[in-house]
C-alpha cells in the first residue's frame, strides 16, 4: 500500500451497512479510493507519524480506537451489520478529545466527532469477518477460506445475537463477581543485589483478609498450610485462585503464578519490569491488586519542563538613532525570530540531575538504575523523556503562558488529543521578563508624558505605566476599565509616552463610527500638538501620516486587506476601541484587523467578557497572538473547566495567565473614582394593559403550538421570534401590532404613562434624561409620543450619519437653553457604549437587555468621570410576564446572568418545550 498518498488529506464516505465505507486518499496528484477493509493496515501504519494530513491522523485515531473497543468485546449487532456498542463516558471523552485533536479547516469538533463514530461502526462491522492472516490457523481454529461471493452476508439472527451479548457480557465481568470476596492480593516486590545487577527483580504474591486490613500472609503459606495455620477459612485458596486469574487477565505476565502449583513469586526480566511499570500498575491497580515496592528500590525520578531560549532572535528594532534607553520599545527578546525550547529535565528526591546522570539513564538498557549510590527504578515514560529532551520549540507568546501558568500541556504519546499538564521550570532568560510582566501593573508610575495637556489621576498613571510596560515588551494588552474611567485619555498619554522614548510611527484608532468625533476632540484637548487625520468618508489620505489616524470598524474592514492603504502603513499602535465588536473571531472585521502590522496592539473595553470565555480568548488573540493557544485548545484547557465550576483552580491558573494583560478597574473600587455622585437604581414593576394581556396569551398559545410541532432546524428561530414579539407586546401594543403615523399610543401602556412622569418631575428641575431601548421602532414610537406632547427630544441609532451624531451629542451636551433639547432617545446598540453624555442625570430603559453588562454600559454614558450630580436609573419591567422572569434571575444571581443569559435570546433557545413554556407563560400577577 506504499501509493497510498497519506500526507494528502483523507476523507470517509459511510455506507449501509458500515462495512461497505469507502476511504478516499488523495493528493495534489491523484485520489486512491479503498473500501474500509483494505484501509484498515493503512490508517494503523499512519498513526503516530508527523507528516500526515490531520484528516489521515483523524481516521487513523478513530481507526485504532475502534480495534481497541472491538479487541474488548464492546460490539453489538445492529440492522444490517455489527456496530459498536454503547459507548461509555470514558470513551465518549476518547471521541471527543480525538475530534478535537484532528478538527481541521474543513471539518470542525463536532462534525469531526460524526465521522469517528461511523469509523467505529465500520471497523465493528468489518473485523468479525476479516479472517486472520495466513499461517494463522490452530488445529481447533482452522481458518474458514473467505466466499467467494460478493454478496452481503445476512445481518446476524435474533439468537445468535442474543448469545453472543451474553457472552460478552460475561467476558467483561471480573471474574469474582458472582462470588463474596473473601481475600484480595497484592504484588511484593523484592531483589538482591545480583538481581538488580542484572536487572531484574521478584514479585510475590500476597492474600490479604478482605474484612481485616492486618491479616495478610504470603501465598505460600496460604497454598501449603491449613486454616490453622493461615487463619483465612477453608475457601481462601478458592477466592485467591480467583483473584489471581482476574489480576493475570490485567497484567498477563501473572499467567506464569497460575502455572504454579503454588503461586508463590515470579522473577521479572528486564522487559516485563518495564511492561510492569508502564502497563502493569494501572491494570492491577483498577483489579484492587497493589504493588508494593521497598524503600531500598527507589521511585522518586521526577520529570519537569525547563523552558528557555532555543534561537535568539534579532536586534530591537528600538529607538531612533540607535541609543540605548533603560525603556526599551521592544525587548529583543520577544522577537519575531526567536523561539524558546521545553527540554526535559529529570530530578532524584527534587535535585536535577547531571548531564552526564541523564545520559546514564537515557542508554541504559535496564529499567533498574544504580544512581548516586541507590538503586533506582526507572519509568518507562521517564526514561523515554531522558532520551528525546527537547520536547518542542515554541513561539515567545506561547513561552510567556508557559512562563506564567508554570505549567505546560503537552500530548499523550499513547492516547490521540489527550493532554497532560507538565510543571515548568522557566531558566534564567526568560525569568526577568516574567517578573516585569508580573510587577507591570503595581511598580512606581511613569512621569506623565511631554505635550499632554491633562492632569492624570493616580489610577490612570498606574494604566499608563502597566501600559507601557507590557507594550515595551512587544506584546499586546487589554485596557478594560469601567466606562467612563478615562481610557481614551490613558492611551493618548501611552501615544505621548512612546514618543518620548523615540518611536516612530502612527498610532491607529479603530472604533465605531459614533466614537470618532470624541476621539478627535480628546486628541485636540489633551494633546493638542499631535496631529490627528480620519480616515473615513471620502477622506482616506495616509500618505506621510503622523500622530493618530482615525477609522471606523466598517471602513477598516473594507480597506485593510490586499495590500491597500491601512496595511501599507508601518504602524507604532494599533488600537481597537470598543474591542468586544472584534469578540467573534471568524468574522471578516476580526480577520481585517488581524492583518494590520504593528509594534504593539492595545484593546479598550468595559466589558471583556459579555458572554463567555471565548470573548475573552478572541480580543488576548489579535493583541498577543498565540498567547491563549487556539480557540479549540482555550475551550479545552480553560474555558470548559472554568465556566462549569468545577475546577476552582483552573480558574485562578488563568487569572495569572491573564491577570498581566487585561488591566479591569471599577468605579466602585476603593480610590478610583471618589468623586463619582452617587447612583440609584430602582426597578418599576408595571402591569400589562387589558389590550396587552389579550396580545400576550394569544400570541404565546399560538407560537407554542408552532415550536411544538416544528423539527429542531426550525425551532430555534420561531423561539427567537416567540421572545421578541412577547417583548415587543410589553414594550407597547402598537410596537408589536407594527403601528404608525397617527395612532393614539397614550393609556395603552404603562411604560409609556411612567415615562411621562418621569419626564414630568426631571424636566422642571433642569434634568437631562436618557431613555434607551434595544428597538429602534419603540424609539419612532416614543419620539411621536413626544412630539405630541411638545416635549424638546432628539433620536440616535445606528442609521445616524456620522456628522449628525456628533452634533446631538454636542448639543445634547450644551448648557441647557432652548437649543439644548433635555431628552434623548437612543437605541441601545447604537448609543450604549463610548458616548460622553454626562448632562444627563435620569437614565431610562424601557426594556430589559439579556446581559446585564450592557444595560450598564448605557448607564454609564451619563455615570462616568465629568458627572456632578447624582444618577437616577430606571428599569421597567412588566409584572407576570417573561421580563419579570429574567429579571428575576438578573438580581438573583447575577453570575449566573453572565455565564449564561449573557448569550442573549440565543441561551433560551435551548429550553425544553415545558421550561420554554414556563418561562413564557403570563402569571397571575400581570
Amino acid at each position: 500500500m506504499s501509493f497510498v498518498p497519506v500526507t494528502g488529506a483523507a476523507t470517509f464516505r459511510a455506507a449501509d451497512p458500515p462495512r461497505d465505507g469507502v476511504v478516499e486518499f488523495s493528493d495534489d496528484r491523484r485520489t486512491v479510493a479503498l473500501p474500509i477493509r483494505a484501509a484498515l493496515p493503512v490508517l494503523a501504519r499512519a498513526r503516530g507519524r508527523d507528516d500526515v494530513h490531520p484528516s489521515v491522523g483523524l481516521l487513523a485515531g478513530a481507526v485504532l480506537l475502534g480495534m481497541r473497543l472491538v479487541a474488548a468485546g464492546h460490539l453489538e449487532p445492529g440492522e444490517r451489520g455489527w456496530r459498536i456498542g454503547r459507548l461509555d463516558a470514558d470513551d465518549t471523552d476518547r471521541v471527543a478529545r480525538l475530534a478535537e485533536a484532528r478538527a481541521h479547516d474543513d471539518l470542525d469538533a463536532d462534525a469531526a466527532a460524526d465521522v469517528v463514530r461511523r469509523v467505529l461502526d465500520a471497523v465493528a462491522d468489518t473485523m468479525p469477518r476479516t479472517p486472520p492472516p495466513a499461517g494463522a490457523a490452530t488445529p481447533s481454529r482452522p481458518v474458514r477460506a473467505p466466499s467467494p461471493s460478493r454478496g452481503r452476508p445476512a445481518p446476524p439472527s435474533d439468537d445468535f445475537a442474543e448469545r453472543l451479548r451474553a457472552r460478552i457480557e460475561r467476558h467483561r465481568r471480573v471474574p469474582d463477581a458472582d462470588l463474596p470476596q473473601l481475600v484480595r492480593l497484592s504484588l511484593r516486590v523484592e531483589a538482591d543485589e545480583e538481581e538488580l545487577v542484572a536487572g531484574s527483580v521478584r514479585v510475590v504474591l500476597q492474600v490479604h483478609d478482605e474484612h481485616d486490613p492486618l491479616h495478610l500472609c504470603d501465598a505460600a503459606l496460604l497454598f501449603t498450610a491449613g486454616p490453622a495455620d493461615h487463619g483465612f477459612g477453608a475457601r481462601a485458596r478458592t477466592h485467591a485462585s480467583i483473584a489471581l486469574r482476574a489480576a493475570a487477565e490485567a497484567w498477563p505476565a501473572l499467567d506464569r503464578l497460575l502455572a504454579l502449583r503454588v503461586p508463590d513469586q515470579i522473577t521479572l526480566d528486564g522487559d516485563e519490569l518495564a511492561d510492569l511499570l508502564q502497563d502493569g500498575v494501572a491494570a492491577l491497580a483498577a483489579r484492587g491488586v497493589d504493588v508494593l515496592w521497598p524503600r531500598s528500590l527507589g521511585r522518586d525520578l521526577t520529570a519537569s519542563a525547563v523552558l528557555d531560549v532555543a534561537r535568539p532572535g534579532g536586534a530591537s528594532p528600538g529607538a531612533a538613532g540607535g541609543a540605548v534607553r533603560e525603556e526599551p520599545l521592544q525587548d529583543p527578546l520577544l522577537g519575531a525570530e526567536t523561539l524558546f525550547g521545553f527540554r526535559w529535565q529529570l530530578a532524584l528526591h527534587g535535585d536535577p540531575l547531571t548531564e552526564e546522570e541523564m545520559e546514564r539513564l537515557a542508554t541504559a538498557a535496564s529499567p533498574v538504575l544504580r544512581l548516586r549510590g541507590a538503586w533506582t527504578v526507572v519509568d518507562p515514560a521517564v526514561a523515554r523523556k531522558a532520551r528525546k529532551r527537547l520536547i518542542r520549540t515554541v513561539k515567545p507568546a506561547q513561552a510567556v503562558a508557559a512562563a506564567l501558568t508554570g505549567t505546560v500541556a503537552l500530548r499523550r504519546p499513547d492516547e490521540p488529543g489527550a493532554e497532560d499538564d507538565v510543571p515548568v521550570v522557566v531558566g534564567a532568560t526568560l525569568l526577568p521578563l516574567r517578573e516585569k510582566l508580573l510587577r507591570a501593573a503595581s511598580r512606581e508610575p511613569v512621569a506623565s508624558p511631554p505635550g499632554l495637556e491633562a492632569t492624570l489621576r493616580d489610577y490612570q498613571r498606574h494604566g499608563l505605566t502597566w501600559l507601557a510596560d507590557v507594550t515595551s515588551l512587544g506584546l499586546g494588552a487589554c485596557l478594560a476599565d469601567d466606562m467612563g474611567l478615562g481610557k481614551t485619555v490613558t492611551l493618548i498619554a501611552l501615544h505621548l509616552h512612546r514618543r518620548a522614548l523615540g518611536a516612530t510611527g502612527p498610532t491607529l484608532v479603530v472604533c465605531p463610527t459614533s466614537l470618532l468625533g470624541n476621539w478627535e476632540a480628546e486628541i485636540r484637548r489633551f494633546a493638542p500638538g499631535v496631529p490627528v487625520r480620519r480616515f473615513h468618508g471620502t477622506a482616506r489620505d495616509v500618505a506621510d501620516v503622523e500622530g493618530f489616524v482615525l477609522t471606523t470598524y466598517g471602513t477598516m474592514r473594507v480597506d485593510a486587506g490586499g495590500g491597500r492603504a491601512l496595511a501599507a502603513v508601518p504602524w507604532d499602535l494599533v488600537v481597537a476601541d470598543e474591542a468586544q465588536h472584534v469578540k467573534n473571531p471568524a468574522s471578516s472585521t476580526a480577520r481585517a484587523l488581524r492583518t494590520l502590522e504593528s509594534r504593539a496592539r492595545v484593546a479598550l473595553t468595559g466589558t471583556p467578557v459579555e458572554n463567555d470565555l471565548t470573548e475573552l480568548w478572541a480580543i488576548l488573540d489579535w493583541a498577543t497572538p498565540g498567547l491563549l493557544g487556539s480557540r479549540n485548545a482555550f475551550r479545552k484547557r480553560w474555558a470548559a473547566p472554568i465556566e462549569s465550576g468545577l475546577e476552582p483552580s483552573t480558574a485562578k491558573q488563568f487569572a495569572r495567565l491573564v491577570e498581566p494583560f487585561v488591566l479591569r478597574r471599577r468605579k466602585s473600587d476603593p480610590g478610583i473614582a471618589p468623586e463619582l455622585p452617587p447612583k440609584t437604581e430602582t426597578d418599576h414593576p408595571l402591569t400589562l394593559t387589558r389590550e396587552q394581556v389579550v396580545l400576550y396569551e394569544a400570541f404565546v398559545r399560538e407560537m407554542m403550538e408552532r415550536i411544538e410541532r416544528v423539527d429542531a432546524d426550525g425551532r430555534r428561530g420561531l423561539v427567537l421570534a416567540l421572545l421578541t414579539g412577547l417583548k415587543q407586546v410589553c414594550n407597547h401594543p402598537a410596537h408589536f401590532l407594527k403601528q404608525s403615523g397617527a395612532v393614539r399610543l397614550a393609556g395603552r401602556s404603562q411604560k409609556l404613562d411612567l415615562l411621562d412622569e418621569l419626564l414630568d418631575t426631571a424636566l422642571p428641575e433642569g434634568s437631562g434624561v436618557l431613555v434607551f431601548t434595544q428597538y429602534v421602532a419603540m424609539a419612532r414610537l416614543v419620539e411621536s409620543h413626544l412630539s405630541d406632547r411638545a416635549v424638546p427630544h432628539q433620536l440616535l441609532h445606528g442609521g445616524t450619519p456620522v456628522a449628525e451624531r456628533e452634533a446631538m451629542v454636542a448639543r445634547f451636551q450644551a448648557v441647557p437653553d432652548d437649543q439644548a433639547p433635555p431628552v434623548f432617545l437612543l437605541s441601545l446598540k447604537a448609543g450604549g457604549t463610548g458616548l460622553n453624555l454626562t448632562r444627563a442625570d435620569h437614565v431610562v430603559h424601557l426594556d430589559r437587555w439579556w446581559n446585564p453588562a450592557v444595560e450598564e454600559q448605557a448607564t454609564d454614558r451619563a455615570y462616568r468621570i465629568g458627572q456632578t450630580r447624582p444618577v437616577q436609573v430606571h428599569r421597567m419591567t412588566m409584572r407576570g410576564t417573561v421580563e419579570e422572569r429574567v429579571a428575576e434571575l438578573l438580581a438573583r444571581k447575577r453570575a449566573l446572568a453572565e455565564a449564561v443569559l449573557g448569550r442573549g435570546e440565543a441561551a433560551l433557545t435551548e429550553l425544553s418545550d415545558a421550561e420554554l413554556r414556563d418561562l413564557v407563560t403570563l402569571r397571575p400577577q400581570a
